[in-house]
């Protein structure tokens, strides 16, 4: 199957190979695409005692890096918007004393649409 995807779908298919890669690493998925007012969180996690908010790009093999990499993507008004829903999932969740760390994937897929490749950016903003 080659046809072209949406943006939406090349999204939610990047974020169920990143839960799914996250788990795998022992991480245990609290929410994903949590939404409020402030914006929304891709996935909301906990690993060894720390909340871990991901934010996941996603790219398809052989698109055009007329935007840069998905690493690229994000941006300081990105990363702004991050921390403010992080802000409020926190008080949402009433995790005041738990420690925080925001990460970010990138996946890649190809064509068939499994992630062909995927990268996990430990605490970059």
């Amino acid at each position: 199957m080659n046809r072209k995807r949406s943006r939406v779908e090349i999204g939610r298919l990047g974020e169920e190979a990143a839960a799914a890669y996250l788990a795998a690493a022992g991480y245990r998925i609290h929410a994903r695409n949590w939404r409020c007012k402030a914006g929304e969180l891709d996935i909301a996690a906990e690993h060894n005692g720390t909340l871990v908010i991901v934010e996941v790009r996603t790219r398809t093999l052989g698109s055009s890096m007329a935007y840069g990499t998905a690493a690229e993507s994000i941006d300081a008004r990105k990363a702004y918007k991050v921390r403010i829903a992080a802000e409020a999932y926190i008080q949402a969740h009433k995790l005041y004393n738990m420690p925080v760390r925001v990460d970010a994937m990138t996946i890649t897929l190809a064509a068939d649409g499994t992630a062909s490749d995927i990268t996990h950016l430990k605490a970059v903003f």
